[in-house]
């Protein structure tokens, strides 16, 4: 079942005639994208099932009835195909009546099952690996992207002040990750961009700690890493706060962390190496004698999902450009006494930087 419809409205008639100069430059007469992200981005469809072929002159949705609906809501414009669940056979039939030769497709997503059996209905058309033709357009969001990342950051600090303000000591962890996701999807987010971190005292010192029945104690460090969702663009956010007074094994990797956070945000402008702004955050970690405490990369981009090129980490090698927004987060984690983390959501812009996040850094002790 199929139906045609009008010219895409922008911003995606904007990105399929990008894409179709892509392919054009990639010798591909078809593009299958796999990836739900990748989908949403191309024709804002949202649905959990379906496959997308940009052809030269048309777009094609393939989903099932479970999607039928908001397949007509999300992209009217788009041609729909409705099929039974991961139909390899309809996906190829559509392929050549389109009477397409070379067919690009990621192959990050594509299980070696659909690989085997799309391979086998397209012959003689054969499937082209194309790694990163979208990825490589996603990287610099427009002026709606960025907007949507704002609003997901308002949510997220406005649903964290909200919980920051009731927290005490006594409070199990796992409870105040349950709140902070009430509080966010209360003011319209659609989820969490992941499962909030919530690490009190010792269990700070784990970087993707999972939360648990530990209770926040006075005097010890409470780290929470969240985000929300809004627009299906997420943030990604990170406060290190004591319970009362900083304790004092933790003063020092406070100050550092404080330092290699603001030192990195300054380095950050168009045309920097993405490793380069790491190695401003681990010289000041290092100098302060905690080099081998700090694990992870710098930084990461954000957009539609939250981990996307560029990596900000000692062996990345991307270049920042205007356009991109990317996470500042250094870290310094002590087993046994804690940790520290801050992390802040940043746009580069052509004349440098602008920080989209405005939580303090410095909270009111709980």
């Amino acid at each position: 079942m199929a139906r045609s419809r009008t010219a895409p409205p922008d911003p995606y008639a904007t990105r399929l005639a990008n894409v179709r100069a892509a392919m054009a430059k990639a010798r591909i007469d078809g593009l299958l994208l796999l990836d739900r992200h990748e989908q949403f981005w191309l024709t804002g469809f949202s649905g959990e099932d379906g496959m997308v072929l940009v052809t030269p002159k048309g777009c094609v949705l393939l989903t099932d009835r479970r999607f039928d609906e908001t397949a007509d809501r999300e992209a009217p414009w788009a041609q729909k195909v409705l099929r039974k669940v991961r139909s390899a056979a309809v996906t190829a039939r559509e392929i050549r009546r389109h009477r397409l030769g070379r067919i690009g497709f990621d192959a990050r997503h594509i299980d070696v099952a659909t690989h085997t059996a799309l391979s086998k209905e397209l012959r003689p058309a054969r499937l082209v690996s194309v790694q990163n033709l979208v990825g490589r357009m996603r990287l610099l969001k427009d002026e709606g992207e960025v907007a949507a990342i704002r609003r997901a950051i308002r949510v997220a600090e406005q649903a964290f002040l909200a919980v920051w303000d009731t927290i005490k000591p006594g409070q199990p962890e796992r409870e105040i990750a349950a709140r902070l996701v009430f509080e966010m999807q209360s003011r319209g987010a659609e989820e969490p961009s992941f499962p909030p971190i919530v690490a009190a005292g010792a269990n700070a010192s784990l970087p993707h700690y999972v939360p648990g029945d530990a209770p926040v104690r006075a005097n010890e460090v409470l780290l929470i890493d969240w985000g929300a969702r809004s627009g299906w663009y997420v943030s990604d956010l990170t406060r290190t706060m004591p319970i009362g007074s900083m304790p004092r094994d933790l003063t020092k990797a406070w100050d550092a962390v404080c330092a290699a956070h603001a030192a990195a945000i300054d380095a950050v402008r168009p045309g920097v190496r993405a490793a380069a702004v790491d190695a401003v955050a681990r010289r000041i970690i290092k100098s302060a004698g905690f080099g081998d405490r700090f694990g992870h990369a710098l930084g990461h981009g954000i957009g539609l999902k939250v981990h996307e090129p560029p990596r900000l980490g000692t062996e990345s090698e991307d270049e920042l450009a205007a356009g991109m927004v990317v996470t500042i987060e250094p870290g310094i984690y002590l087993p046994g006494i804690g940790g520290i983390r801050i992390e802040d959501d940043v746009l580069v812009t052509a004349s440098g930087r602008e920080v989209l996040s405005a939580l303090p850094v410095r909270l009111p002790a709980g």
